[in-house]
Order: C-alpha cells, then sequence, then structure tokens
C-alpha cells in the first residue's frame, strides 16, 4: 500500500510579499505534479497535514479553481484541519469553511481524534487518524500520543497539525518535542505547522515525519535554501519504507523570494559590527574612566572622523545619564 503525503499548502488568492513570481500559479503546477506523482508511483492514498487553505473563509473562485486540480489526484485524499483551515483555531468551526465545503462535496475526507479510518490493499490493514490544531494542541504532548489501534490494523498513522519539533525552539512559542511522545502507538507520526520541516525520526521503530510546507513565503535564509518535497510511504506486511520526493516543479528559493528586506537587515548588522570592530581596533579599553574614554576617542587617529563624532555622541549622552 502506498501513500504521498505533503502538508501547509497554503492556497490564496494573492501573492504572499516575499514572493517575485506567480505564487498562484506556482502552486497550481506544483498539484499538478503531485497529481502526475500519485500516476506515476501508483499511490493508493494521498495524505495532507493540514493548512491546505491560507485562510478559512478564502474565495469561493479560488477554491473552485484548485478543486479541479485536485480532481486530478483520482485517489482518495485525507487531511487534518491547520490553523489557517479554520476560525479562531477551533476546529469545531470546521462546517463554517472552505475546507468543510469541499468535505461535504466528497472531495476529500477530514481526518478526526475519535473516528478513526481503516483502509485496506493486498492483506494490508491501515488506520489512519487524525488531530487538526487547536489553540492548546501544544499545552500537553499527549494531544500527540496515539492510545488506540484496531485489533485488525496492521499499522497506524496518525497526522497532526502542530509544533512537533525535533529539538527545541525559541522560548516562548509553545511547542512539543518528539522525544515527548515516543509512548504513541502510532507506527507512523506526520506533522505539518512547522514550515521548515525536519529530516525523518526513527524512534523504536516509530517513525515521525515533517516534510516542510510545500510553499516557501518566508524569505529567511532557511527558506531559501530549502526545497519542497513530498513524502512516499510504502508499507508492505513485513516493512515500512519511506522515501523523499523533491519537486522537480520549484524552483530555488533565491529565484523566487524576494530577499532585499533580508539583505537590508543584514546590511545594518554589518554596519554595526564595523562600527564596533573600528573602535575596538583603534582603541585599547584597560580604563573605565568616561573621562579618559571620552578622550581617547576623541584623539584615536586610526578611526574616520564621523564615527569618532557618533562614538563621543553617545558616551557623553550615556555620561549625562550618569550624573
Amino acid at each position: 500500500m502506498r501513500f504521498i503525503y505533503f502538508t501547509d499548502t497554503h492556497i490564496r488568492g494573492s501573492n504572499p510579499k516575499n514572493r517575485t513570481d506567480d505564487f498562484i500559479r506556482t502552486l497550481e503546477v506544483k498539484f499538478s505534479e503531485i497529481a502526475g506523482l500519485v500516476k506515476e508511483k501508483d499511490i493508493d492514498y494521498v495524505i495532507h497535514g493540514g493548512d491546505l487553505f491560507d485562510r478559512p473563509d478564502i474565495s469561493i473562485s479560488v477554491v473552485t479553481r484548485f478543486a479541479g486540480i485536485l480532481k486530478l489526484i483520482e485517489k482518495p485524499i485525507f487531511i487534518v484541519s491547520g490553523n489557517h483551515d479554520i476560525f479562531g483555531h477551533n476546529p469545531d468551526t470546521l462546517d463554517r469553511t472552505m475546507l468543510g465545503l469541499l468535505r461535504s462535496f466528497d472531495f476529500l475526507q477530514v481526518l478526526e481524534k475519535d473516528s478513526p479510518i481503516l483502509v485496506e490493499k493486498n492483506g494490508v490493514t491501515v488506520q489512519l487518524s487524525g488531530v487538526p490544531y487547536s489553540y492548546d494542541i501544544d499545552s500537553d504532548p499527549n494531544s500527540y500520543i496515539l492510545k488506540n489501534i484496531a485489533d485488525q490494523a496492521d499499522y497506524s498513522i496518525n497526522v497532526v497539525h502542530g509544533m512537533l519539533l525535533d529539538k527545541p525552539f525559541i522560548k516562548g512559542i509553545p511547542y512539543t518535542l518528539v522525544d515527548d511522545i515516543i509512548e504513541t502507538k502510532a507506527d507512523i507520526t506526520l506533522s505539518g505547522h512547522y514550515h521548515a520541516g525536519y529530516k525523518t525520526i526513527i524512534r523504536d521503530g516509530k517513525y515521525f515525519i515533517n516534510p516542510g510546507s510545500l510553499v516557501r513565503v518566508t524569505n529567511s535564509l532557511k527558506e531559501i535554501e530549502r526545497m519542497p518535497k513530498v513524502i512516499l510511504i510504502e508499507l508492505s506486511r513485513s516493512s515500512i519504507e519511506i522515501e523523499e520526493l523533491y519537486l522537480e516543479s520549484a524552483k530555488p528559493g533565491a529565484e523566487v523570494l524576494d530577499r532585499t528586506v533580508l539583505e537590508n537587515g543584514v546590511f545594518r548588522s554589518e554596519r554595526i559590527i564595523e562600527f564596533k570592530q573600528s573602535i575596538d581596533a583603534a582603541l585599547e579599553f584597560e580604563k573605565l574612566d568616561i573621562n579618559d574614554l571620552i578622550t581617547e576617542v576623541a584623539f584615536a587617529e586610526n578611526v574616520p572622523k564621523r564615527i569618532r563624532e557618533e562614538a563621543l555622541k553617545r558616551l557623553v549622552a550615556v555620561q549625562m545619564k550618569s550624573l
């Protein structure tokens, strides 16, 4: 039995500010390539990790445009709702969203926590379950842990949309570590939400996979270097095979992401570093007396005049505050 997994497509009707290409057309091409891979690789089921849309009330014209492309896949599509697919980070609002509309028209099936689905082929039965995004998903590791598997299931795949990470993240941002959910009974945990993704992790024979977002909407260096991919999962009675498939239609980040803001930030940082280095190179800060420091800066010969003036102005300001 074969699955293709991808996540965070963020379908929208306008270009993100950091994209220099026609984002909508680029995304259409990516979906078309995936439809081709489904046929080429003889895929049985498609799984999406959430954030199909960039907002829950995206325009009908955009939904119609992409619904036509989704029909090209011609295989059952399973998905969990992401934070961008629902209102107020509340999965109970799904019926009022465009993702809910597609579900009602049987374009796809939305996986829910307490309603696992069994699929079968060639004597292999797989349980599919999902955990949608919610505002408190990362307040408790148990949100990610699958506790029950049907007796007839040979494998279980649990799809979650939350900040499941391979290593600690920025302080103040809620997240859950893979190491905190090792007790899950899922053979494969598929996650989304974290756009950068991470290399497939295997712990105690269990797989934890996040290929990263199918789209790149930020211009960070990490995103510029990252190439979008999908995951091929093949399950037989005796093995689990995982393969990464990079999209041929995805262009290098440098060609589609605007670096202007990033480069301006780097330029400012470099100027600050140069300022500090020029002061450090010309002066010996062995004296802590502020008056001596001011005098030394004023008469430093290896420091450009404009830098000396700026340094003096700042040092004098500090001195005045201490009076």
